[in-house]
């Protein structure tokens, strides 16, 4: 190989981003070998189904889209962004969850579009995706405020049946299941649009 095409090769090679390659559910199984994690912050409980396919829906989750699920659960919101073209990672503290989801994506096939990690969502780096989706209290939403901050303009947040203190949501939606079980999602997008907290002499209502 000549001098100059060597030159235009390394040339080249610095103009490409240096992301991190894309790995699979099962690449993931050992990400958190050797580190302690606290108690999970929250019971699990799984969100519908129905109500997965809406707060994708809200957050026009659609192939290309980088989706992070914070708290994942069983893994069915990262499988059901993984089905629309989606590229979804899913964490979760629990490794009993971990376990579970890593099963759910190869179940359905969708090894190739993703992922599962055990780790505490509250040490991620949230500036890859573009898409977040929520199911944990308000006071862990809240938490995660600072993280989200870093999200690109014009990302989604999506969160089911908890609010985000101090961020008004640009949309809340109350979203009825055929089993007649009542849920409330909330959309906001980035930038957050923080609201002006109130002063002394003045009264302020919350979402709750």
């Amino acid at each position: 190989m000549s001098r100059r095409l060597v030159a235009a090769v390394v040339a080249i090679g610095l103009l490409v981003p240096m992301t991190q390659p894309w790995t699979s559910a099962q690449d993931a199984k050992e990400s958190a070998v050797g580190k302690k994690f606290r108690k999970p912050d929250v019971i699990y409980v799984p969100t519908p189904h129905e109500v997965v396919a809406k707060m994708l829906d809200m957050a026009q989750v659609q192939k290309g889209d980088i989706v992070y699920d914070l708290g994942c659960g069983d893994g069915r919101i990262v499988v059901a962004a993984a089905q629309r073209g989606a590229k979804a990672t899913g964490w979760d503290i629990n490794p009993e969850r971990v376990k579970e989801a890593q099963e759910n994506v190869a179940k359905n096939k969708v090894d190739a579009n993703a992922k599962i990690i055990h780790d505490d969502i509250f040490t991620l780096d949230l500036s890859g995706a573009n898409v977040v989706t929520l199911y944990l209290l308000t006071s862990l939403n809240e938490k995660l405020i600072p993280q989200l901050e870093k999200l690109k303009p014009g990302s989604r947040i999506v969160s089911h049946d908890f609010s985000m203190p101090g961020v008004k949501p640009e949309q809340v939606v109350d979203f009825t299941c055929t089993d007649g079980g009542g849920h409330t999602i909330y959309l906001w997008t980035t930038p957050l649009k923080k609201e002006k907290k109130a002063t002394a002499g003045t009264f302020e209502t919350q979402i709750p």
